[in-house]
């Protein structure tokens, strides 16, 4: 009886955690999809002025739905809406829209990416839970849960290596068409912040290879445009 009793309130208990991160979920996602529609409202905007408003509704909605991502426990969707919280801060400070464009780009990229994990998240979630058997094996489920949390390895590369096949050509494109010194000043500024960030202790691993590979990039761009700094 003291077994049954101990499995009966562990499943419900179970159940009640599953219940509070399937709500915080979704209004993780809710908001997500917000910082997106704001984010893509930046991009189109004609001049910075009103790029840049937008671009602080998107910021400012990351920082009030901070408590939400965190509290679903997807950490690859927290990862990448942190990403685009740096990038649209970055967005909001140059000097030119093509500039702004190329951050939010990536800042829709992160969202977008953002999304995609907490859906991925909810789909493995829910498995889970609808297998008895595995919810009576706390150790498998726990190793399941832990699983679906986060890519790692070349899985986790290649997720990050998609996020930034749109920066890339953005970049390339501005490398052909942005007035030389510009593009040169823009680059020059994605480039010291990967450094910066690289040099920060405790980075996850999705930190470090997100900004090394946005360094190799940019450093490609920058190499093409070596004389602009003449």
């Amino acid at each position: 009886m003291k077994v049954l009793c101990a499995i009966l309130m562990f499943l419900v208990l179970f159940s009640m955690s599953s219940f509070d991160m399937t709500k915080a979920c979704e209004y993780a996602g809710s908001n997500i999809g917000y910082i997106k529609s704001q984010t893509e409202r930046a991009l189109a905007a004609e001049d910075l002025n009103s790029s840049r408003f937008f671009a602080y509704k998107a910021l400012n909605a990351i920082e009030k739905s901070k408590e939400q991502i965190e509290a679903c426990g997807c950490d690859y969707a927290k990862e990448s809406i942190y990403e685009g919280l740096d990038n649209l801060k970055m967005a909001t400070r140059v000097s030119s829209l093509n500039s702004a464009k190329i951050l939010l780009t990536r800042a829709l990229d992160n969202s977008l990416g953002s999304l995609e994990a907490i859906k991925e998240h909810d789909e493995h979630r829910e498995s889970l839970y609808d297998n008895d058997m595995l919810v009576m094996n706390t150790k498998t489920a726990e190793k399941e849960k832990l699983s679906m949390i986060m890519p790692v390895g070349k899985e986790l590369e290649r997720k990050i290596d998609l996020s930034l096949v749109n920066y890339q050509n953005s970049l390339n494109e501005v490398v052909n068409s942005v007035e030389c010194k510009e593009a040169y000043e823009f680059a020059s500024k994605i480039y010291t912040h990967c450094e910066q960030e690289l040099l920060k202790p405790k980075l996850t691993e999705a930190k470090k290879y997100y900004n090394l590979r946005t360094k190799q990039i940019t450093a490609l761009a920058l190499d093409k445009l070596k004389d602009c700094n003449k």
